[in-house]
């Protein structure tokens, strides 16, 4: 880093406080029964048919019988029926002729070359796919599919669909594909029991949309903070492509209204903006995964969530240009562990309450994390102007190596050069961090909660020494008709 003396210190942090701000200054089978008989009953059972005769056949005297004549107006025997051919079965053109609950894209006429445009061909197989229930949509392994802005949608689709994912899927570079511009590249709308799955790859191909409008961009808060320490300004990613991309950028692959959804062993790399994202979704797995992307990329978030609930993101490893995991608003009951973070800028909730909005947030647990080369560790950043609270935080063992800002309470966010002052803010109740250690570059813990004294409406409790100390806790908490204002804020 230039322009900047850094010194690398070893600290380690095990606190749990409890951090309230009011304002601004405030911080077909059926089975039978199998026998077998013995030996001997086989052979007595053989001898008593041996000797049966039929009487009808011997008279006394030896003589042959006569055969016996048919009886009066007996109905003559039936003739034999003709041998029945089966016909042969018809080539798959891309058409459900049985009951088969698979469905590759292949067979709907994709070419998965990398060159031709198989949009249509997925969108003929997920049709066919909606229709039956617990059916698999394949795109194999070895192919490199093109696929423009695409969604497999709900509501009216059977449960339990699996997308096995083993080959490629591209994004197009070609501006004309996206139009003016689309929010989400491959995305899967109000579906109940939707799985991606596989060895595959999910390729955004995001550096032609990097650099198109780089100062429209937002700009992370800390990263404003670092660019005051170096007096550099960031070096702009280069591309022969910049200048032609709409200046919307879409997320790589997104889910929407969706019920249990599953993602796993699938990788997702060079997103034109954030790489998985969950709305409005209950019941999220995400684990076994990797996502991919140059630690300069801007704006490229690994797992961002809003406004879902119960979540499990486990043994992933995320490497991005911004934001490892975004929490926002509305999510609740949300548990992250075993994930490996960097480069990128850590794991956070929010910013939340942007443009005076109300943000609820409770229920996160981040634990067993490591993150190596990141702009920050674990952060809440708020808006001014927000309301509503974040509630019930725990940030435990968490293994930081060069990170320049391990612990980050940020009230002043804000992604533009300048922001208006406002007084209110987002609250922050039951923030508990322990066992936080490793190495930092800039500062180990930064807490922004006021203009003239940082955290100076902060309460809480050091459980044990910190290296180097954090002196700005309060002794003592806040008022209790100002905590259940804050509850009712959120519960209502």
């Amino acid at each position: 880093m230039r322009g900047l003396s850094l010194r690398r210190l070893t600290f380690m942090v095990s606190i749990a406080f409890i951090v309230w701000c009011s304002s601004i200054d405030t911080c077909s089978a059926r089975r039978g029964m199998h026998w077998r008989q013995s030996r001997s009953a086989s052979t007595s059972l053989y001898k008593k048919k041996g000797k049966h005769q039929d009487s009808s056949q011997h008279h006394s005297n030896g003589s042959k019988s006569k055969p016996k004549a048919p009886p009066p107006n007996a109905p003559s025997p039936p003739p034999p029926k003709p041998k029945e051919e089966i016909p042969p079965t018809p080539p798959n053109n891309g058409y459900n002729h049985g009951p088969s609950t698979t469905f590759d894209v292949l067979d709907f006429g994709a070419k998965g070359d990398g060159i031709t445009d198989d949009t249509k061909a997925f969108q003929d197989a997920w049709a066919a796919a909606c229709k039956v229930e617990a059916s698999t949509v394949i795109v194999p392994s070895d192919f490199e599919f093109l696929v423009g802005p695409i969604s497999f949608s709900g509501p009216y689709c059977q449960r339990n669909i699996v997308f096995q994912l083993d080959g490629t899927i591209i994004a197009p570079t070609n501006s004309k594909a996206w139009g003016s511009g689309t929010l989400q590249w491959l995305q899967f709308t109000k579906l109940v029991g939707i799985t991606i799955q596989g060895k595959g790859i999910v390729d955004g191909r995001g550096s032609a949309w990097w650099q198109d409008s780089p100062l429209d961009d937002p700009i992370d808060d800390e990263a404003k903070l670092l660019t005051k320490l170096e007096q550099n300004p960031p070096t702009p990613i280069s591309t022969s492509l910049a200048g032609k991309m709409p200046s919307i950028k879409p997320t790589a692959l997104r889910f929407y209204g969706s019920l249990n959804v599953t993602v796993t062993g699938i990788k997702i790399q060079n997103s034109q903006q954030c790489h998985l994202k969950f709305d409005n979704c209950i019941g999220v797995s995400v684990y076994d995964m990797s996502i991919s992307s140059p630690g300069d990329s801007p704006n490229t978030d690994g797992i961002h969530l809003q406004n879902s609930k119960d979540v499990l993101i486990h043994s992933t490893n995320l490497a991005c240009g911004d934001d490892c995991v975004s929490i926002q608003t509305g999510c609740t009951n949300v548990y992250i562990r075993n994930v490996n973070c960097g480069p990128g800028h850590g794991i956070s909730i929010g910013g939340l309450g942007k443009d005076n909005t109300k943000a609820c947030v409770s229920n996160i647990t981040v634990r067993d994390v490591m993150m190596q080369n990141t702009m920050n560790g674990v952060r809440i950043k708020t808006w001014q102007g927000g309301s509503g609270s974040v509630q019930g935080v725990l940030f435990s063992n968490i293994q930081v190596s060069e990170v320049q800002f391990p612990i980050v309470i940020d009230q002043f966010y804000c992604d533009k050069s300048k922001c208006k002052n406002q007084t209110s803010a987002v609250a922050l109740l039951g923030i508990n961090y322990e066992k936080i250690r490793g190495t930092y570059t800039v500062k180990p813990v930064h807490f922004a909660c006021s203009d003239s004294m940082p955290c100076s409406e902060t309460f809480g409790e050091l459980y044990t020494p910190t290296v180097p100390p954090i002196d700005c806790l309060q002794v003592g908490k806040p008022s209790n008709n100002w905590i259940q204002a804050v509850h009712d804020s959120c519960s209502a």
